[in-house]
């Protein structure tokens, strides 16, 4: 367990968001992610050439265990943006931890461990990025998964709702969240959105973000 990850911040809270929220969470924020989403709510997580603190898979469990929690969640940044992420992802799952990894469009999820509960957070047109969505990663998802779409505006919706139908989102994942970009969509009008859709999807709110003031760091 030698092998070093370069990590933002590892931290105790809530989980806020996905299937899950509400329950208490030991957070992996790596450091480092290759996309740069307009509405990106942890910027100070996102260059890849800076060291925050470097860490052996040895060192990142044993401040896991101090929590005394097992639900653990890899996050970023963008965690897939280091290899070694791969192997902390097993070494937790064969140490009885449940763990899940909020991941971009992009990066490579074929080679995570299939206990891993994968979030995939394709990308609208409302954040710069969609061009970068990898839609091969939809192939390793199964009933565990989630698919996340982070919604800034209405067109943004209409997109991910002809994603959702071509691929056959609601049938293929546990669950397909739209979330709004907190500050630029009313979650009011992407319920209305929601309903009017007449598809099985979920409307998520980031419920750290209202428990806490929205910029607070490790929550």
């Amino acid at each position: 367990m030698t092998e070093k990850l370069n990590i933002n911040e590892i931290f105790f809270s809530i989980q806020g968001e996905g299937i899950r929220a509400g329950l208490p969470c030991v957070f992996i924020r790596m450091q480092g992610c290759m996309l740069r989403c307009r509405w990106c709510d942890t910027d100070y997580a996102l260059e890849l050439r800076e060291n925050k603190h470097i860490m052996s898979i040895a060192e990142i469990i044993e401040k896991i265990k101090s929590y005394n929690c097992q639900f653990v969640e890899l996050t970023g940044g963008e965690p897939l943006a280091q290899e070694n992420t791969y192997i902390l992802a097993k070494y937790l799952c064969d140490s009885g931890y449940q763990v899940a990894i909020e991941t971009n469009g992009h990066a490579d999820v074929s080679k995570l461990d299939s206990r891993v509960i994968k979030i995939l957070d394709l990308k609208c047109p409302g954040s710069g990025m969609s061009k970068f969505n990898n839609y091969s990663n939809i192939n390793y998802l199964d009933k565990k998964d989630e698919v996340k779409f982070v919604i800034s505006d209405e067109n943004d919706f209409c997109w991910a709702v002809d994603i959702i139908k071509q691929y056959d989102l609601v049938y293929r994942v546990g669950a397909v969240l739209v979330s709004p970009a907190f500050g630029l969509f009313e979650p009011r009008k992407l319920a209305e959105l929601v309903l009017s859709s007449h598809l099985n999807i979920r409307l998520q709110l980031q419920i750290h973000k209202y428990i806490w003031e929205p910029n607070t760091r490790g929550v």
